[in-house]
């Protein structure tokens, strides 16, 4: 066989290889346009971990947060904007570099006040411009970050605190010296792989002397325990390089965490809150550490010191300090007696005075931060700050739709996806008090469950008669006391509207919205003795319940079948039922590379074929940072992982798309990734979405919108996600593809809103326009490219920008025409640039594309729950028309007699002689355009009287902008400027038959060129 022949079949094997290799979009390219849109709340907002300010300038102030990243002030604390976005939301300090204030920030990422629900950071990050941008500076595997401290007199020495992991054993703990900004990082205290640094405190007059507590602690899923023998307070005098326990007074025997602090303006004076068996409390030391006494030991000082050990000093006074705690205590006194702070959301993190007056003060709690400006007496919130911590969220299918959901701390809540003026601090309705977890719209029913943390209460409220009552499952007499986990799981049946879900160890049932309850499962985790010891916290015992384990966390009832439901465990069990809860099979075993007894944070039972169903395990709680995602599609016989190296972040929630299987939603600790083709390949969405921790997600059947629960960033909608659902291999080859979408509608919506104040958080409302939504093989760079709107006689009505991106592209129609050609006056007349609304219809998009078209339809319809009739709709067409007509032939008038002034103003300039013909004609023309449009003054405090082009303007845009029939008062109006430019039109005919056309025999004498007036058409089209 000839070499030709050899290479020809090679050639059409490669093209059919090529032809049949799979096409994958990818981030920016698959999303498009697809936007997130945060909608808060922040009226209860979240927890701050750490505030740091500006050392020269009181206006600037930075916090760390533990869900939602960082955020900036330039006003003093008046209002905040997140400077963080891209990178983990999971703060545990942040600091100024003192020798560079304006610029450069650094922050090390970790939540550091260890509660259970915390997540995590993965390092240290540098801005050289004031938070606009970052660099990771190292420490990927620190997991927490509680301090960094800069040499005054030299920024490129930096000492960096690593408390480290919080699950598990880590070598990335201690403390960390740098001497080149960063580059190189030497490990200079270092205890052991269960101990880090908690704090770190420079002298403020020396930069050689260091302070640095170092805490034993671990977390589990089932306890805590803080302290032990390696817990302990160490000095350096010399930079870093040697150090030494200052315990000269401290209690005897094993420590816990320290609170630590230096008085600025005596650094002889240190504070130090110590956590021991005996003698616990807050000690003081006036020679710089070397001696200690005890002063107070208040409960305010000492409660849950893993969550409260913060000391912070008057800048200019060391008898007055604050410590974090449940409410915040002040001292005025050097430590001897405290106060609470004033009235404020509970746990009190971080406290900062201002640098000029210590009257001012900025408190970081729970639920947000707090100002005061009397010494802490009087607290005012920070009302724009959307950091709430929500662990779940549901929808309603009202609308507009309702989100409900849990917080952190801050209760439960529900409201609206959207509302008139934005979604403001008031359209949001508390359901339920302390930490808030669940929250369920029951299916047919006003009536919201809602739960508080470890099923201490649930609660059925019935929302027309403002009434609630508790329907916690009680334990039987005689059998096991029932096992709540923290975040109790609840579920409400797809097919009994009133049949209500809920598990402890075991799987109870209602079919009276919990009136009466029934256990349908034995005991379904490994109810293992060694993970319920209910004595947790170490030192500090710590009996909050937050650590009950051996529990059921998440409910799944088939969508299709209600006999089958699937139950996860917070010790790893996976549990089906085919029977209605008759005979269980735990599955977990069938699961390949899944560690023994990792946590099931969700099950979700498909839509689409009722043995399916999709698992997620969380492996945190015992040091794995791995994610875990499968499914099956035998009721749990066998598994399949989902998992590819796409995705960061273990993971918390899964969502199967309604309409197509191999669409799934994925939420993890670092944001959303979305897959198209059922786990083969992840894409993380980034579109305005931070990379905060998506708890939990929800689609919205009726809108297709995906709802995300972030603990965090608050609520987070992705609006309508359909055109994911059509992507597939067919139109990915294709050079252009239009997505098919639904009709889009009109909304008749015009209500008062917007009363809140530009400090507050206000959450945006979904874009009402339709949506134009198209494939490009390839992004567009050279040549034209144009998108019109026509009608079915083809003529262009609307003329937009297209987008040209390679993958899918978005564009924005708000259902308007071309608008008027508007007369030229001296002022500006605002009605008259309004584009009238197209009537409802089916319309054709087209996309011009170098030299092809492409073509496809939208359809417009009007809003469904509208009043008005078909005949008030034609009326209020025809005289928006007729108007808007109106509008243009006033236009090209004034245009003729404008053209017609400046040439004779130019003739008579250049020709003194034809004054006698010119000066006439400029006179008549003047008077006649002055009853036409306003040719003096201003728009604002010179303003004239308005002629016929302001009162027609501003009549056409009342019509125009109205849904309804035009009133009786408009077409009297209408009819009388119509009979006005008619006048007009007739008074200007005269005046070129007169005045004009002589001239225009003067410029044919003189040999002038004759005036130049286009035709109406060339005019309208210029």
């Amino acid at each position: 066989m000839s070499n030709k022949f050899i290479i020809a079949g090679l050639t059409i094997l490669f093209s059919i290889h090529l032809q049949a290799q799979e096409v994958v979009l990818k981030g920016k390219e698959l999303f498009g346009n697809l936007e997130a849109r945060q909608i808060g709340p922040a009226l209860m907002s979240g927890r701050i971990i750490d505030l740091e300010n500006h050392p020269t300038n009181n206006k600037i102030i930075y916090t760390g947060t533990a869900g939602g990243g960082v955020w900036k002030s330039s006003n003093g604390g008046a209002s905040f904007n997140s400077v963080f976005d891209d990178y983990a939301q999971s703060i545990g300090v942040v600091k100024i570099d003192p020798n560079d204030p304006d610029n450069t920030v650094w922050v090390g990422t970790g939540e550091i006040w260890t509660r259970n629900s915390v997540s995590i950071g993965d390092g240290l990050y540098k801005s050289t411009d004031g938070g606009a941008n970052w660099k990771k500076m190292g420490f990927e595997n620190s997991e927490r970050i509680s301090s960094i401290q800069i040499n005054p007199k030299n920024s490129n020495e930096i000492y960096v605190g690593v408390l480290g992991a919080l699950w598990g054993d880590s070598e990335d703990r201690g403390v960390y010296k740098t001497t080149d900004g960063g580059k190189t990082w030497n490990k200079i205290l270092y205890l052991n792989n269960k101990t880090g640094a908690n704090d770190l405190i420079m002298d403020p007059k020396d930069p050689n002397v260091l302070y640095a507590a170092m805490w034993e602690f671990r977390r589990t899923a089932w306890g805590f325990n803080s302290g032990g023998p390696n817990s302990a307070l160490y000095k350096s005098v010399d930079a870093g390089k040697t150090w030494n326990k200052i315990h000269n007074g401290f209690p005897k025997g094993d420590l816990g965490r320290f609170a630590i602090a230096v008085a600025p303006s005596n650094p002889n004076i240190v504070y130090a809150v110590v956590e021991s068996k005996e003698d616990k409390g807050l000690y003081r030391s006036d020679d710089a550490g070397a001696n200690w006494k005890l002063l107070n030991g208040d409960f305010g000082l000492v409660v849950r010191p893993f969550y409260f050990s913060r000391i912070v000093v008057d800048p200019k006074n060391p008898d007055i300090l604050v410590k974090g705690g449940l409410f915040g205590s002040i001292s005025r006194d050097g430590g001897k007696t405290f106060k609470n702070l004033g009235n404020m959301h509970a746990d009190i993190h971080d406290i900062v005075f201002d640098i000029n007056n210590s009257d001012i003060m900025y408190v970081g709690t729970d639920g947000g931060i707090y100002r005061s400006w009397d010494g802490g007496s009087t607290m005012d919130m920070v009302d724009n700050l959307p950091i709430s911590q929500f662990y779940h969220i549901s929808v309603d299918n009202q609308e507009p739709y309702n989100i409900y959901g849990g917080l952190q701390d801050n209760g439960s809540w529900w409201g609206p996806s959207s509302s008139p003026g934005g979604i403001e601090a008031r359209d949001w309705k508390p359901v339920g008090h302390g930490d808030g977890f669940r929250v369920l719209k029951h299916p047919t029913k006003n009536i919201i469950y809602s739960e508080m943390q470890g099923a201490q209460n649930v609660w059925r409220y019935d929302v027309d008669k403002n009434y609630t009552k508790n329907i916690q499952p009680l334990a039987i007499k005689g059998e096991a006391d029932l096992r709540f986990n923290w975040n109790a799981p609840m579920a409400v049946s797809n097919h009994q509207p009133d049949r209500f879900y809920m598990g402890s160890q075991f799987l109870h049932v209602s079919d009276d919205m919990g009136d009466n309850w029934k256990k349908i499962s034995p005991d379904l985790t490994t109810n293992d003795p060694a993970k319920q010891d209910k004595e947790s916290g170490g030192i500090s015992v710590d009996k909050s319940g937050a650590e009950t384990h051996t529990t059921i966390f998440t409910i799944a009832e088939s969508p299709l079948d209600q006999k089958i439901i699937w139950v996860g465990t917070d010790d790893g069990n996976v549990q089906v039922t085919q029977d209605g809860g008759t005979t269980w099979t735990n599955t977990v075993a069938n699961i390949q590379g899944l560690p023994k007894n990792t946590w099931v944070y969700h099950i979700e039972a498909s839509s689409h074929n009722k043995a399916t169903a999709y698992a997620v395990f969380d492996g945190h709680t015992s040091g794995d940072m791995n994610t875990y995602v499968y499914k099956t599609s035998d009721f749990g016989k066998t598994w399949k992982s989902l998992v590819t190296d796409d995705i960061k972040g273990f993971a918390r929630n899964i969502q199967e798309d309604y309409v197509n299987e191999d669409l799934l939603y994925l939420g993890t600790e670092f944001g959303l990734f979305i897959t198209i083709d059922s786990g083969k390949n992840w894409s993380h969405f980034t579109n305005k979405m931070p990379a905060a921790a998506v708890h939990f997600i929800d689609l919205q059947k009726k809108t297709n919108d995906l709802v995300l629960g972030t603990h965090g960033r608050g609520i987070i909608i992705i609006d309508d996600i359909s055109p994911l659902r059509q992507i597939n291999q067919e139109m990915l080859v294709k050079d252009v593809h239009f997505f098919n979408s639904k009709p889009s509608v009109i909304k008749e919506e015009s209500g008062f809103g917007g009363g809140s104040t530009e400090l507050q958080f206000v959450g945006s409302n979904p874009n009402s326009s339709a949506k134009i939504i198209y494939y490009l093989k390839k992004r567009h760079t050279f040549g034209k490219m144009t998108l019109s709107i026509k009608d079915q006689e083809n003529n262009e009505i609307a003329s937009l920008v297209p987008s040209k991106s390679k993958g899918i592209n978005i564009v924005d129609w708000n259902y308007r025409k071309k608008a008027p050609k508007v007369a030229a006056g001296k002022t500006f007349t605002f009605g008259g640039f309004t584009a009238p609304r197209v009537s409802a219809g089916n319309y054709k998009i087209v996309l011009t594309k170098g030299n092809k078209e492409y073509e496809s339809t939208i359809i417009v319809q009007n809003d469904p729950g509208s009043l008005i009739t078909k005949e008030d709709r034609t009326l209020h067409s025809k005289t928006t028309q007729e108007l808007f007509n109106t509008m243009e032939d006033l236009a090209y008038l004034v245009y003729k007699i404008d053209q017609n002034i400046n040439k004779a103003e130019e003739v008579l300039k250049k020709d003194p002689a034809s004054q006698k013909i010119t000066s006439s004609l400029i006179k008549e023309l003047n008077t006649l355009k002055e009853t036409l449009v306003v040719t003096t003054g201003d728009n604002y405090v010179a303003e004239a009287e308005p002629e016929l082009r302001e009162k027609l303007a501003k009549l056409y845009g009342e019509v125009a902008n109205q849904f309804e029939k035009p009133s009786v008062a408009q077409i009297e109006n209408k009819e009388v400027f119509e009979t006005k430019l008619n006048d007009a039109s007739v008074a200007y005919e005269k005046i070129n038959n007169k005045h004009i056309s002589k001239f225009n025999k003067y410029l044919e004498k003189i040999k002038d060129t004759p005036t130049e007036v286009l035709s109406k058409e060339d005019f309208i089209n210029k």
